[in-house]
């Protein structure tokens, strides 16, 4: 018999169709479509999901077992870690591991995040780690997921974040399915991100897979923090244990890093150096790994009547203290002649400037004679390819270490280094920096006022009108500041959940996902999230929206509209300025605009709450209060306000 033959009528009739004249053959489709259509049938609301169980017609195809699977034993080595969350969007090439946490793991630490895509799931990962503290796993495809996710987990790497990153892999060729499997297959798909990773490993064994589990969360999680990967063989995770084998199986005992101090020698001559010092300047840019960090800094400064350069790429010092002077960096630099940097990432931009000009030219801007003195693990971050260590610059004085780990001991050397007559003589000088302070605040405010009725709306008065409706709540807040940096100068900022630094490899499609995993974080903690979205970032991974409204993640997204990539418009109109070209041209490849997106119905499509775009600002905080009421109910919203373009 032929395979026409075999074919049953109904499908032989389909493929018979397919040949006539296309008029007449989709009539033809339909009217057999109907025809085989069962009597009766109700109309679905909506799509039939097919199931496996049709495979169980076939008892070769359907073995089944109850002995535990190697996912099952593995997804207790995940709970033993006190692993909250897995984001991921389903693959098959871990279906094994995603099927024994939902069903063996009843779903509870870790809990399936659903996403629709893996850099939303790792950059997820990485705004749940810089509100807590804690890795999330990022769960991904082999290797296609993992090209997916790259970007996130580069710049989670180059922001000093720990994420663990899973993805599936079909080892053996003897039982690879032919096709697509062959093609989402890899001999080492750590190669794919060993660049920028800190350690990965392909387990063959599942004893090998749970004490590289431990390991990974282990390493991620020592200073400087970082993402790791593991790829996991799907037929290790789908394949039943055997009782003998079980019985060999053991978890690693799950132990926490010390984070490692300076040396005490060096930290006294660093006291030293500080206390002796007439204009010492802090500047502090990953720093703070706890809520203690920017306490101890705060003790630090006033001991020394110090003024601090926050660099945000942590919140390191609460912004309303008056030795925070961060917008005094530039004056502050030029006059020190000690600067303590704590976890910098980059000292050359210290004390040079470097014009972005046609002949690029640097200049020293720091005085003659000015030590330096860093406290770090930067050398421990560095790899070969990835150039996100900067120029070398070395300090006077490098002490090897965690800096927030050394603060006490820096302190205390600090306390015995005072003499009461320098503790008078620096008490004068504390009053100069509380009227620069003050000075600073001033300026501040009046910068803020410019434009305050404008429209395109002021990105300064969208920052004040949205503090002014949650200063008095609890309140996270996800992601990267607004253009501007207003929430810097006038937001209270006191603890980690209330800044978290931007994404690190300024890879664009980072803040709203991140903002999504800051805010899941937050709700565990009883509190809500605001966050600034980028209009032109905010495309790159929209469905993170969905994420958000599917779980329920109280989350506040005020999408900085300004219709362009504002920050290639001002490069692109910079060299076309040098080449003599003029500046009409410069919207093309850099704006959006024709059509504009309307970023309200976006998000409504995701099924979140949303207003906009808002223009006109006198309807800027009606629409603000209005979303904020569905954000505190604990649900999502999103107000697309059109604003200037910084």
């Amino acid at each position: 018999m032929s395979a026409e033959e075999k074919l049953p009528v109904d499908r032989r009739r389909f493929l018979a169709g397919l040949t006539v004249g296309a008029a007449a053959g989709a009539s033809n489709l339909v009217s057999d479509a109907k025809a085989q259509a069962p009597a009766g049938a109700a109309r679905a609301t909506s799509a039939p999901i097919m199931t496996a169980a049709a495979e169980a017609k076939d008892p070769e195809h359907m073995l089944t077992t109850d002995l535990r699977s190697g996912a099952d034993f593995f997804t207790d080595v995940i709970k033993a870690l006190d692993i909250k969350y897995v984001a991921s969007n389903c693959a098959s090439s871990f279906r094994g591991l995603q099927e024994s946490i939902i069903n063996y793991g009843g779903n509870t630490k870790p809990e399936w995040l659903t996403c629709m895509h893996e850099e939303i799931s790792t950059a997820m990962a990485h705004g749940y780690f810089k509100i807590t503290g804690k890795p999330m796993i990022s769960m991904v495809h082999a290797v296609v997921g993992i090209q997916h996710a790259s970007m996130a987990i580069y710049n989670a790497y180059c922001d000093r974040a720990a994420v663990i990153v899973i993805a599936g892999n079909s080892a053996d060729v003897n039982t690879r399915r032919p096709g697509v499997e062959w093609r989402h297959s890899a001999v080492d798909q750590g190669a794919m991100v060993r660049d920028y990773t800190k350690w990965d490993d392909q387990p063959v064994s599942l004893q090998h897979a749970a004490e590289s589990m431990v390991r990974a969360h282990q390493i991620a999680l020592a200073a400087p923090e970082s993402p790791v990967f593991l790829s996991m063989d799907s037929d290790l995770m789908e394949k039943p244990i055997e009782p003998k084998d079980e019985k060999k199986l053991v978890i690693p005992k799950v132990s926490m890093n010390i984070a490692p101090q300076g040396d005490v020698n060096a930290l006294r001559e660093a006291a030293k150096l500080l206390v002796e010092a007439e204009s010492p300047v802090i500047v502090a840019d990953m720093y703070a790994r706890t809520d203690k960090g920017p306490a101890m800094l705060v003790q630090l400064a006033e001991l020394l009547q110090a003024p601090v350069v926050d660099l945000y790429g942590r919140l390191n010092m609460p912004n309303q203290h008056w030795l925070q002077q961060s917008r005094r960096r530039g004056v502050l630099l030029q006059q020190a002649d000690v600067i303590l940097a704590l976890d910098p990432s980059d000292i050359w931009a210290l004390t040079h400037d470097l014009r972005d000009q046609l002949e690029r030219t640097w200049s020293r801007k720091a005085k003659a004679g000015m030590k330096m003195i860093e406290i770090s693990m930067l050398n421990f971050h560095a790899k070969a390819n990835i150039q996100d260590v900067e120029r070398f610059s070395p300090a006077d004085l490098s002490i090897v270490g965690n800096p927030e780990a050394s603060m006490p001991t820096l302190i205390d050397e600090v306390q015995k280094a005072l003499s009461n007559d320098r503790r008078t003589a620096l008490s004068a000088r504390g009053q100069k920096l509380q009227s620069s302070w003050k000075a600073m605040r001033e300026q501040s405010l009046a910068d803020a006022a410019a434009g305050w009725d404008s429209s395109p709306i002021s990105t300064a008065r969208v920052s004040l009108e949205l503090w002014d409706l949650i200063k008095d709540d609890d309140w996270g807040f996800g992601g990267a500041s607004l253009s501007g940096g207003w929430e810097r100068s006038f937001w209270n900022l006191q603890k980690r959940h209330h800044f978290s630094g931007g994404s690190g490899g300024s890879g664009l499609g980072w803040n709203l996902p991140s903002s999504v995993g800051s805010a899941l974080a937050n709700r565990d903690e009883g509190r809500y999230t605001v966050a600034f979205q980028r209009d032109g970032d905010s495309l790159y991974a929209p469905a993170s929206l969905w994420t958000a409204a599917h779980h329920k993640i109280p989350l506040l997204s005020v999408v900085h509209n300004n219709r362009a990539w504002h920050q290639e418009v001002m490069h692109l109109q910079r060299v076309a300025y040098r080449h003599n070209r003029g500046l009409d041209r410069y919207p093309i490849g850099t704006t959006i605009t024709d059509p504009y997106v309307d970023f309200a119905k976006v998000a409504q499509g995701f099924g979140v709450y949303s207003e906009g775009p808002i223009t006109d600002p006198k309807d800027l905080r009606p629409a603000l209060q209005r979303a904020l009421a569905v954000v505190k109910k604990g649900e999502p919203a999103l107000v697309d306000v059109i604003m200037q373009p910084r």
